[in-house]
């Protein structure tokens, strides 16, 4: 569990707790990525858990498709043996009885045993799909417990992670006007206010189109693992905004950051996606002029920042 100490003022500090405006900006930054990297943790979970869950649905599919496919094919060697031994079709004793020839009869009876030989095949291959199906489906039920656990193991501490939050803001609440603005700047910059930032031109229409869907959330609050339309944390933002540009990412920085091609920092343009940390766990979008639009952190609404916040990994560009 994540833990956090309410810091005391400056002017009352004890022995061993911050004593400048850079020491405490530090903390309170330090703390708020840490709560961060938990939530972006739930929302890697999440996005592994849905990927598995689908994975045992089309694994599902696939051993039913085989059952289908052996029954259909136990019923026609049935059949098959039925006519050899009733006569109620061509059996080998029927083809000698009416071919005409030595010659007729053994072509009669090599398409028999033809016949005999496909469907036992037929049996064989899908037999063994079935049981490579079965496997899969096996494996499936296993990777999705395990993403499942992962996912209760991350939730369990939505609670704490709640009061962790509240003891953050307590703690943003003690620093003085020139150390929030410290702390505020190692997660992005102020919000901006009033004038609005000047129109972002994008070189691509999608782009252009998750620029303006993410600026259009400025002001909008951080909450845990949410994704629109009215709150949003970094993953969710970033989601939201592309999907309106009809690109789907994942809930998670993590994955996010993987996606599309890389970026070098002097070739970004508006619309690329900027993360940050190792392992990632922040992510925006590029607006350009040295400027991105995230949702920075806890207590921070949707807010244009410097992409030279701490913690800059690299870009990726997925229109």
């Amino acid at each position: 569990m994540l833990s956090l100490a309410v810091l005391p003022s400056t002017a009352a500090a004890a022995p061993g707790d911050p004593t400048t405006t850079d020491e405490a900006a530090s903390l309170v930054a330090e703390r708020g990525h840490q709560l961060e990297v938990l939530t972006e943790s739930y929302n890697e979970a999440r996005e592994i858990l849905s990927t598995q869950q689908a994975a045992v649905v089309a694994a599902e599919a696939e051993v039913a498709a085989a059952d289908a496919q052996l029954t259909s094919l136990s019923e026609q060697l049935a059949g098959i043996a039925q006519t050899a031994y009733t006569g109620d079709g061509m059996s080998s004793l029927q083809a000698f009885m009416t071919s005409s020839s030595p010659e007729e009869f053994l072509d009669r009876v090599t398409i028999l045993e033809s016949v005999a030989d496909h469907h036992n095949d037929l049996l064989e291959r899908v037999t063994a799909a079935r049981a490579a199906a079965s496997d899969a489906r096996e494996a499936a039920d296993r990777a999705a417990a395990d993403a499942q656990q992962q996912v209760n193991a991350v939730a369990s501490q939505q609670g704490e992670l709640e009061a962790e939050i509240a003891g953050f803001r307590a703690q943003y609440e003690t620093l003085s006007a020139q150390e929030q603005q410290a702390a505020d700047a190692a997660h992005g910059g102020p919000s901006l206010q009033a004038p609005a930032p000047a129109a972002v031109v994008a070189n691509s229409e999608a782009a252009q189109i998750a620029v303006d869907t993410a600026m259009a959330q400025l002001g909008d609050p951080y909450v845990w693992a949410a994704a629109g339309p009215d709150s949003f944390d970094c993953s969710g933002l970033t989601q939201y905004a592309f999907a309106a540009a009809g690109i789907n990412l994942p809930h998670s920085s993590k994955i996010q950051s993987s996606m599309g091609k890389p970026v070098a920092r002097a070739d970004l343009q508006p619309g690329d996606l900027v993360y940050f940390y190792n392992p990632v766990s922040h992510i925006g979008i590029y607006i350009g002029g040295g400027k991105m639009v995230h949702a920075s952190t806890f207590g921070e609404p949707v807010k244009v920042g410097s992409v030279d916040m701490a913690g800059y990994v690299g870009a990726r560009r997925v229109v």
